[in-house]
């Protein structure tokens, strides 16, 4: 038998000992947007984009905490977009824009994308977190889509917080509502100052440690909007979409071209069905947003935890955060 030295012995000893071992750390990637639209940088006072970086990154940070210790896909998706609703900078919740009779109307919708299960909200006037009206519609009806003041008494019954409509006012979307007013316009942006146009509905796409995905999306429409009018954000394969076999999907933007165009279904479709990469399939989809000529963008991630933030406006408010360590915010192009 081969003798070895005590030196060589130890040396092999500590070799083996210092190692790394072999980690499987689940994945787990969240994605969130506040809106697509003419954002730059030389438009925003530095005070107004410390504001949205703040905001933003509170959004990111309570999601990937949730993700980290074990939540699931579809509370990171009501958590987080719980916190861009309660900020007056975005138009979705307490920041929601006035319609042409001078209240808030608001939509929202959630999927999982584990079975399919969504569920969504639109026209409500006092849920103070729409997104929760959604969570409680998929997991408490065997519908999707509720709609109006009964859709909305359902939710509050169900504990889904009511706030008075005075909770909605702020000073500065009552201005832009009265600029719609005088000029007779429906605003498909809304401004953060005179120069800064954007569209405010916020969203959120994960991939939690188990492997399941969802998707999130919620606004307060269009400013000066009539007759009822709903938009993409509560339309499960418009706005939002989810499945654990392609991505996960929320979209910002004009709501009828998203509509037309099925923009959150066709991501995933041109995965399932063309076998397109996330990144492929983003790509295409915005061309063919382009050709519509629809303005917006939209969030995904797929079941690997790749993600993809793309849009065709001069600037996104955006964020993403993953296992890996990345935890990063952006708004211009």
């Amino acid at each position: 038998m081969r003798k070895i030295s005590l030196s060589i012995f130890l040396s092999m000893l500590i070799a083996c000992n210092s190692t790394p071992k072999k980690t499987n750390k689940p994945l787990y990637t969240i994605v969130i947007h506040g809106g697509a639209g003419t954002i730059k940088k030389e438009n925003l006072t530095p005070k107004k984009e410390t504001a949205y970086k703040t905001t933003l990154e509170k959004a990111l940070r309570i999601g990937n905490d949730h993700l980290k210790n074990g939540g699931t896909a579809v509370e990171t998706v009501e958590l987080v977009i719980k916190t861009l609703e309660d900020s007056p900078l975005f138009n979705a919740g307490k920041g929601a824009v006035f319609n042409n009779l001078g209240f808030q109307e608001m939509d929202a919708s959630i999927m999982d994308g584990s079975n399919l299960s969504s569920g969504a909200i639109a026209g409500v006037t006092n849920l103070k977190n729409p997104i929760e009206g959604a969570r409680i519609v998929k997991d408490s009806t065997k519908h999707v889509l509720l709609y109006g003041k009964r859709g909305q008494e359902f939710c509050i019954n169900k504990g889904a917080t009511y706030a008075d409509s005075s909770y909605f006012y702020t000073k500065y979307r009552w201005k832009q509502y009265q600029r719609a007013l005088k000029k007779d316009t429906i605003t498909l942006d809304h401004t953060v100052d005179k120069t800064l146009k954007k569209f405010g509905t916020v969203g959120c796409a994960v991939l939690d440690t188990y492997g399941n995905l969802a998707a999130g999306t919620s606004t307060g429409g269009l400013t000066n909007k009539k007759y009822g009018r709903i938009g993409d954000s509560p339309i499960i394969g418009a706005g939002t979409y989810a499945n654990n076999a392609s991505c996960a999907v929320s979209c910002t933007g004009t709501g009828e071209f998203f509509i037309r165009g099925t923009i959150a279904r066709d991501i995933a479709a041109l995965m399932e069905f063309k076998g397109l990469n996330l990144q492929e399939a983003n790509k295409e989809t915005l061309e063919k947003l382009n050709i519509l000529k629809g303005r917006g963008g939209f969030i995904a991630v797929d079941k690997k935890g790749n993600y993809s933030m793309l849009f065709n406006t001069r600037g996104m408010f955006r964020g993403i955060a993953n296992s890996k360590g990345q935890f990063t915010t952006a708004m211009y192009k």
